[in-house]
């Protein structure tokens, strides 16, 4: 592309890079801890034996790491079998920060290899202010690369060929980071990193690897996952993804979990360790579940810290979802006993997945016993017994009418816990001859019985009373006879009753204009009103009904109201509190009478 017209072509100059600002960068931002750079070394050094043993199948492949107590002054040395590098090749990978990797330009393949952004040796500098590496590829001669945190680095040829191919990493530590090359900590990390690689490393001349896979000793799984995770858990379910190269296990916790806490899962990269609490592996209603997993194909985080959310990601989440979903239908079939227990625990998870999932839905149905107001029961076995599911969606509303519905022979199932009003209303998408009925408190004055026409004629002039004695708090006095004969009354109230009642309360708050806003909202007709139900049945109603005293009436339906407000577990209002006081006051008064 040419220069604009008129332009000056400008100088090409080369970035200045302040060596001491990109380890800040790297030690605050990229990675978690300093111990990461065992990991690097580590990872550099299995990507030299792999790349030597892809040319070579025979070649040795061995890690030896020496601490200070055998270098005996003071550093720290990696020595590794690899493929070693030609004096080119160490001013082009290790003195160049952002090459993506030698693998690249050796010629292999990118998924034989644990590294990927080249900025491994790098990671270094976060403990030691010196670097140095000894090299030498096959038919070459030893190169010495010596490298300082300040951002000088120098590199010699050696005269004599080293006897073995190979690379050795010195780490020259710095005056405030001596703590994380001594034996014990390297020996931790090591052994945390690289337990599982199939190649032999040591540490000050004691091995850290070869445990291997842990899920092929099945008779150690549940001490592993003690050790690992801190539980036995309740079950192990065998994972496998071909596509994304992945094998591993998932445990099933014991005990409940939170399911807003975030899940944290062990995650191996071709045998080396990637993360010790990796998020998202899992889909997010599986959190019942940790897992320990190794994969040689989804890619890692800049930070080689965490897995990168990419659609291979998506799709082995999906695949895993599937298992555990698998797992759970097994266990319907096998061990109906075992899915109970499991339940017990964990059902918040499987209501969770029910939500979007038509199998797990069928089995919420058949296998999760609901509360209902004739005893906890499947909902299977509801729809068996009663045809309709009956559900109030509020656990406070169930409280306030699920022992009078059951007496008026209303079976009705408590909805009012986390996804259980969804999976109701979800339930006729999968079973066309679901038939479901949300019930509200107000609803359940239908199915009280009304008063002979006469009985009701008669008692017409205290209900009036009554109904005045309330008015000013916005509530409907109805009398009707219902059982148990024991309850005198009932508060029944609906949605849009309780949002009119709202709407009054508010309006009696706020300035003019507000309140004239809030009058075009609100509505004024009856069913908008909440309702106090009177008990004809009940012995002292009908005593209350034919006393002469208005005042007296006044005070026992208010003393009603009260009572009905407490035993529905409602919300008292100051209102509903004053007139609470007032009334069993004014009834005390009257028991005791006037002083003379």
């Amino acid at each position: 592309m040419s220069d604009p017209p008129g332009s000056v072509r400008g100088v090409d100059r080369t970035f200045q890079v302040d060596l001491r600002g990109i380890v800040d960068l790297l030690s605050h931002h990229l990675y978690a801890s300093p111990r990461v750079y065992v990991r690097e070394l580590l990872q550099n050094a299995v990507d030299a034996i792999t790349a030597r043993r892809t040319a070579d199948p025979g070649a040795p492949a061995a890690i030896r790491i020496d601490t200070p107590d055998i270098t005996g002054d003071g550093t720290l040395r990696v020595h590794d079998t690899g493929v070693g590098l030609t004096e080119e090749q160490v001013h082009q990978f290790l003195a160049t920060i952002g090459r993506s990797s030698k693998r690249d330009d050796l010629g292999f393949a990118r998924h034989d290899f644990l590294g990927q952004f080249g900025i491994g040796l790098l990671s270094c500098f976060l403990v030691a202010d010196e670097i140095r590496v000894l090299t030498r590829a096959e038919g070459g001669p030893a190169v010495l690369w010596r490298g300082h945190a300040d951002g000088r680095y120098s590199v010699q040829t050696e005269d004599q060929h080293r006897a073995e191919v190979g690379t050795s990493v010195t780490l020259v530590p710095r005056r405030d980071a001596e703590e994380w090359l001594r034996r014990p900590t390297v020996v931790e990390l090591a052994s945390l990193y690289g337990s599982m690689l199939p190649f032999r490393v040591e540490v000050a001349g004691v091995p850290v690897s070869g445990d291997g896979l842990p899920w092929h000793n099945r008779e150690r799984l549940s001490e592993y996952c003690r050790e690992v995770f801190g539980f036995v858990p309740f079950d192990v379910i065998d994972l496998k993804v071909p596509e994304s190269g992945l094998t591993g296990v998932a445990f099933v916790l014991p005990t409940p979990a939170n399911p807003a806490a975030r899940a944290g899962h062990r995650v191996y990269l071709k045998r080396m360790l990637l993360a010790e609490g990796a998020e998202g592996v899992l889909p997010p209603w599986a959190f019942f579940a940790r897992c320990v997993i190794d994969t040689s194909e989804l890619r890692p985080t800049a930070s080689r810290e965490a897995l990168y959310e990419d659609s291979l990601l998506e799709a082995t989440r999906e695949a895993l979802g599937d298992q555990l979903r698998g797992w759970l239908m097994k266990l319907a079939g096998r061990s109906p006993r075992r899915l109970g227990e499991f339940l017990d625990v964990h059902h918040l998870g499987v209501k969770a997945l029910a939500m979007h999932d038509d199998e797990m839905l069928r089995l919420v149905e058949r296998w999760w016993p609901m509360e209902t107001n004739a005893g906890r029961m499947t909902l299977a076995d509801f729809r068996a017994q009663h045809g309709l599911i009956r559900y109030s969606a509020q656990l406070d509303e169930f409280r306030q009418i699920g022992a009078v519905a059951a007496a008026q022979g209303m079976a009705l199932v408590n909805a009012g816990y986390i996804y259980d009003t969804e999976i109701i209303e979800r339930l006729p998408q999968v079973e066309p001859g679901a038939l479901i009925e949300r019930v509200e408190p107000g609803d359940l004055s239908t199915a009280f019985d009304v008063l002979e026409p006469d009985v009701e004629l008669a008692k017409r002039p205290f209900v009036q009373l009554a109904q005045r004695a309330l008015d000013r708090l916005g509530c409907e006095v109805v009398l009707r006879a219902f059982d148990p004969a024991g309850v005198p009354a009932m508060y029944l109230t609906s949605r849009s009753a309780t949002f009119a009642a709202e709407l009054r309360a508010t309006r009696e708050r706020v300035d003019d204009v507000w309140a004239d806003v809030l009058d075009a909202l609100a509505r004024t007709d009856e069913q908008d009103r909440s309702q106090l139900v009177l008990n004809y049945r009940n012995p002292l109603v009908r005593r209350v009904t034919e006393i002469p005293d208005p005042d007296l009436v006044r005070l026992a339906v208010e003393g009603l109201y009260g009572q009905a407000l407490l035993l529905g577990h409602h919300p008292l209002r100051p209102a509903d509190a004053a007139l609470l006081n007032g009334s069993f006051l004014g009834l005390l008064n009257k028991a005791v009478g006037h002083e003379e």
